[in-house]
């Protein structure tokens, strides 16, 4: 008896990811609301139902665009935890990476969008709830840190400071997308300014 071909499991990565690659193209180009789901499915040169295979809607795509920006930046922020740096030097170095993704084929321009399309629909809020979450707990891990090595006043408290830390990194991020400044080291020098008062 013959039965249907199984298809390999690195083919259905790549139509994911070939699916998500059409949907970052058209976010950038149309907007994120803009975007429907046919646009989608024409970009990515697909059948409808392939599309839908991987995908039940619009807001499925987000979330996984949203999960793979969020857990790439989550597994940075943990392989820094793993060098124990001074927290502006961790600082320094999570800016290196907001540079990388604030470039023409980073993901902060899709993640901007997202954020904005956030405050008009319930359910990209609750993406983006669950997902930046879970960002500010692995920054969490490095205030926890610099408590521990007492570079916080005794008795800080480290939600308080996570959320201020944490504030820093998608504000640096901003200001280089939408006005093209500061640069690195002209924040860094802001932040130490204010770090050492």
């Amino acid at each position: 008896m013959w039965g249907v071909p199984r298809v390999s499991e690195d083919h259905l990565t790549a139509r994911r990811e070939q699916i998500l690659v059409a949907a970052r193209a058209c976010f950038l180009r149309k907007g994120l609301h803009n975007t429907s789901m046919q646009d989608l499915i024409k970009e990515a040169g697909l059948s409808v139902g392939a599309v839908y295979r991987y995908f039940k809607s619009k807001d499925e795509i987000i979330a996984a665009i949203a999960g793979g920006v969020v857990g790439g930046i989550s597994r940075r922020i943990d392989e820094i935890a793993t060098q124990q740096l001074p927290l502006l030097e961790s600082l320094s170095v999570l800016l290196d990476v907001i540079d990388e993704q604030t470039g023409a084929d980073g993901a902060f321009p899709i993640a901007l969008q997202v954020w904005a399309e956030s405050t008009v629909d319930p359910a990209i809020q609750t993406i983006v709830y669950e997902r930046y979450t879970g960002l500010r707990a692995s920054v969490r891990v490095l205030v926890a840190q610099a408590a521990e090595r007492g570079e916080l006043p005794p008795g800080a408290d480290l939600d308080d400071v996570t959320s201020a830390f944490y504030a820093l990194i998608p504000g640096y991020g901003l200001q280089r997308m939408l006005i093209g400044t500061p640069d690195r080291d002209g924040f860094l020098r802001g932040v130490r300014a204010l770090y050492n008062r």
